[in-house]
């Protein structure tokens, strides 16, 4: 596994794949060597703009791409339960949803459309909506796969039931981290629930290790001594963006992948490298966290997996 790249992606002709986050960087990348594999590639964002060039730029690296770009704004659950009508509408099914989008350690509390904390509302609580509201679509597709995108922060994280949205005090890190963790236990209490319910999935999580994309440099590695840091020790501990995509491109693609695995690089610390099986801390596997978090993420989102799975 410590030598895989995009050219061990099995054809994926005929399936269809749904990428959030899609018009940069690992989302991009994820797109782009899904799209050259055969997928059809739905590719969402909440920048039209950003949209429109994404899909021009990987059609004019693959001119028979199949992709196209929709609006999905993660922070508005509205948006959410949109865009899944609108997929649900003109797709039949779906094989591949790829849970990438995410906000990083904002300095200053945020708030989303519907009052959420905004990493916590953006990188969990709207992943957690989608993929509800998208369950009958995986449920009719060719060996589904949902694939959350977690994060090597994950490792100090912890789900805070007393303040779930950091209102006091607010700190840019724990947010991030508790949101990043969410995203794990989000993946692994997916596949319990899959086999329990008889849904079919593979559900898997990923992280990129340290991926030189706009997510870092516009968030916590943009300025002063940190940003000076990054500068000097990038070119040592990081990766670029297509190689930061390779564990979510494996999580998704490879028949070597497991149910309710965890990839990230196998190099030092996770930090850069090929894909490889990644540490899953213990916090990330205690089974009645995971339950409740569950219950109170339907609650928070009015969207309950089971209730759709029922009505399907």
């Amino acid at each position: 596994m410590t030598d895989w790249t995009t050219a061990d992606i099995p054809p994926l002709d005929g399936k269809t794949a749904v990428i959030t986050g899609a018009t940069g960087g690992l989302g991009y990348e994820t797109a782009l060597a899904l799209a050259a594999a055969g997928a059809a590639v739905v590719l969402t964002g909440r920048n039209d703009a950003k949209g429109r060039n994404a899909i021009q730029k990987i059609r004019g690296r693959l001119p028979g791409a199949n992709v196209v770009y929709e609006n999905l704004d993660l922070a508005n659950l509205a948006s959410v339960a949109d865009f899944a009508k609108r997929f649900s509408a003109a797709h039949a099914s779906l094989d591949l949803l790829v849970n990438n989008a995410g906000v990083m350690a904002l300095p200053e509390r945020k708030l989303t459309t519907d009052g959420f904390e905004m990493q916590f509302g953006t990188n969990y609580l709207g992943h957690y909506a989608l993929t509800a509201q998208l369950l009958p679509l995986l449920r009719r597709g060719n060996q589904p796969r949902v694939v959350n995108l977690s994060s090597l922060t994950h490792r100090r994280g912890a789900i805070n039931f007393d303040d779930l949205q950091g209102t006091w005090p607010y700190s840019p890190g724990k947010a991030y981290s508790q949101s990043k963790l969410a995203m794990l236990m989000f993946a692994l209490e997916l596949q319990r629930r899959s086999d329990a319910g008889g849904w079919g999935l593979m559900s898997n999580a990923a992280h990129p290790g340290f991926a030189r994309t706009d997510l870092f440099a516009n968030g916590p590695g943009a300025g002063g001594l940190l940003g000076l840091l990054n500068k000097v020790l990038q070119p040592f501990i990081s990766h670029s963006a297509a190689e930061g995509a390779l564990p979510t491109l494996f999580a998704a693609t490879s028949p070597e992948a497991k149910r309710a695995g965890y990839y990230g690089p196998s190099g030092f610390y996770e930090l850069k490298g090929p894909p490889a099986p990644a540490k899953i801390m213990p916090q990330a596997e205690d089974l009645a966290v995971a339950a409740r978090l569950w219950d109170v993420s339907a609650a928070l989102t009015g969207v309950s997996f089971e209730q759709v799975a029922a009505a399907a």
